[in-house]
């Protein structure tokens, strides 16, 4: 699926590819997050996503004039997890309608798990 925004000038199309790599981007520049994880977390094992792979971890939803965003994440263990999550929805919201321009109507943080620092 993607976005089109059209007017008297012509029309943009906006892939939900570009919406994922845009929210992967903000949501790891957040404090206590260490990665995305894979969507199809089987049996209680994910993959820990590579900075190029982050969209994997990121389901769009657009329909007409929302998007809904799906976070699949990693925490860093001894953080809050409701304070690191709502940081993320505002960062990822802000960023997100700030650069296509639209509204998102829901960002939801999945924790796949958390992640011990040495």
């Amino acid at each position: 699926m993607s976005i089109q925004v059209i007017n008297e000038f012509g029309g943009v199309i906006i892939d939900d590819q570009v919406i994922a790599s845009i929210a992967g981007l903000a949501a790891m520049e957040c404090y206590g997050i260490v990665g995305m994880a894979s969507k199809n977390a089987t049996e209680g094992f994910f993959e820990l996503l590579k900075k190029d792979q982050l969209s994997k971890g990121i389901k769009v939803n657009s329909d007409e004039d929302k998007i809904t965003i799906d976070l699949h994440i990693v925490l860093q263990f001894g953080v809050k997890i409701s304070v690191v999550a709502e940081n993320i929805i505002s960062k990822v919201k802000y960023n997100v309608e700030s650069l296509i321009g639209m509204e998102v109507n829901k960002v939801n943080i999945f924790v796949q798990g958390v992640r011990v620092q040495k």
